[in-house]
């Protein structure tokens, strides 16, 4: 049985930086996506939509995943200074999962002890950067993707790399032309897409009781 994927979420994160990876690993992977918190409380997004965790952190089991998920977030301040965030990323030191952080999330992983000796990138501003002192700025690479032993960090741009990486550290196949931007001309027939005989006829069966209203 496949082991499932954590996504811890905080107030303003961003959705499009991990949406690549979360939705490749759900829909081409049959991977289990559970969202966490520190609380039931409804969070809103950086661009205002509001999205219910899951599970709360006190229900996660590190043993029942494989990969946790951190996306950026345009104020990190909420959740570097949430202590049960803090806390739960500080009890993952030396357990056998992979991290996978992304943007201004590697402040929490800084925080919590997990980048002291590893290499890694942000998105954070310099100034910031300066500022903590948990924040070690030897292992900073300025690169938009770093991957030491099992954390994974990436500036934002860098979302599709960072969605590659991930997959490709979780041992599964990978193509990379999923991800590439539109770089040439197509023509109708590549861009005519059929679901098949089976497909179809399992689409008709869903869309039987609509029909029948």
């Amino acid at each position: 049985m496949n082991k499932k994927i954590a996504v811890l979420i905080y107030p303003a994160f961003s959705m499009w930086e991990i949406s690549c990876l979360t939705d490749t690993l759900a829909l081409c992977f049959d991977r289990e996506i559970v969202v966490f918190a520190s609380s039931r409380e409804p969070i809103k997004t950086e661009d205002g939509f509001s999205v219910l965790a899951g599970k709360t952190l006190d229900e996660f089991v590190t043993g029942e995943y494989e990969c946790l998920i951190l996306p950026g977030t345009i104020d990190p301040l909420p959740a570097l200074f949430d202590e049960k965030i803090i806390g739960f990323l500080r009890g993952l030191k030396d357990q056998n999962i992979l991290i996978a952080s992304i943007s201004s999330s590697p402040m929490l992983l800084a925080k919590a002890g997990l980048l002291n000796g590893v290499a890694y990138t942000s998105g954070v501003w310099e100034e910031i950067n300066r500022h903590f002192d948990f924040i070690p700025k030897e292992g900073n690479l300025h690169q938009p993707l770093v991957k030491d032993k099992n954390i994974i960090t990436a500036i934002g741009f860098a979302f599709r790399e960072f969605a590659a990486e991930t997959i490709r550290a979780l041992g599964l196949d990978w193509e990379g032309a999923f991800f590439e931007p539109v770089g040439r001309a197509y023509t109708k027939d590549e861009l005519t897409f059929e679901m098949g005989e089976k497909n179809f006829a399992e689409f008709l069966k869903e869309l039987e009781p609509y029909e029948t209203e």
